[in-house]
């Protein structure tokens, strides 16, 4: 079994932190591309999770009795926290519906709008992980100017959905 890398170990503290909370969330953003291809393609400033909008305020308190502090704050978008030995971590709340759709407000007061299919699960390293899938990833990393790092991880997620047509 391969060794654990540092940037593995947060990632898998950041998840079983959620699980501990009982919270629904999918890993999204840089690891999740990772998950999808199930090995690390490259080193993480994040974790990136997408949540339950209505645990908002519980998961905030968590996570600043846990020493995470507030870097961004732009409620209801996103909340970007900071630990000094766990590193960043970006969360975002979605508000869920029953039909496994959801929806996220955006920064000018709207909605982003998701289908039900951008939601699923990845193993990694020996670990089931809700994940958001490869299609609602190349949704996610549109509409913005793509730094380095989104170019290697839309490079991933075409490769993965060449893979499944």
């Amino acid at each position: 079994m391969k060794k654990e890398t540092a940037g593995q170990k947060d990632l898998f503290e950041v998840l079983d932190f959620m699980e501990e909370l009982d919270i629904t969330y999918w890993l999204d953003g840089g690891w999740g591309v990772d998950v999808l291809i199930g090995r690390q393609t490259r080193e993480h400033r994040d974790v990136d999770i997408n949540f339950d909008s209505r645990h908002t305020d519980g998961l905030l308190d968590a996570l600043l009795a846990a020493g995470y502090v507030i870097e961004t704050d732009w409620r209801p978008v996103r909340i970007e926290l900071h630990h000094p030995e766990r590193g960043y971590l970006d969360i975002h709340p979605f508000v869920l519906s029953k039909d496994g759709t959801a929806k996220q407000a955006d920064l000018e007061g709207g909605w982003y709008e998701f289908e039900a299919d951008y939601f699923g699960r990845a193993v990694f390293a020996g670990r089931e992980i809700p994940c958001i899938s490869a299609k609602g990833q190349e949704i996610f990393h549109a509409g913005y100017e793509p730094r380095e790092v989104d170019l290697h991880d839309m490079k991933i997620i075409e490769e993965l959905l060449k893979n499944e047509s």
